[in-house]
């Protein structure tokens, strides 16, 4: 149990450090997905990352519209990056997504 506890210590230290002014909503789902049994191999500022890009591109842009539309995953990622990073920016996140940045 200990390892889970140090692990969700981590992972809170990584949001309040990336995400300082993110809302309650949106930082409980990025925690959730964050703490998601496969991201447990990667660092916990690793997976906040990643957890957070993908939850704002699916929750704060209109990439799974562009899906619908028939784009595929590189374009829709390519027309949403401007979207996410003005949600960063709005939550005062210390990164932002770098358009030529892979996840």
């Amino acid at each position: 149990m200990a390892a889970t506890t140090g692990r969700t210590r981590a992972i809170a230290r990584a949001l309040t450090a990336l995400l300082p002014m993110a809302p309650y909503a949106d930082i409980e789902a990025i925690r959730a997905a964050a703490g998601a049994r496969d991201m447990r191999e990667m660092p916990a500022s690793i997976a906040v990352w990643l957890a957070t890009i993908a939850h704002v591109r699916h929750a704060h842009t209109d990439y799974d519209r562009l899906l619908a539309e028939g784009y595929d995953r590189d374009a829709a990622r390519f027309f949403v990056v401007d979207e996410i990073n003005r949600t960063l920016t709005r939550w005062r996140a210390t990164r932002l997504l770098d358009g030529e940045e892979s996840e």
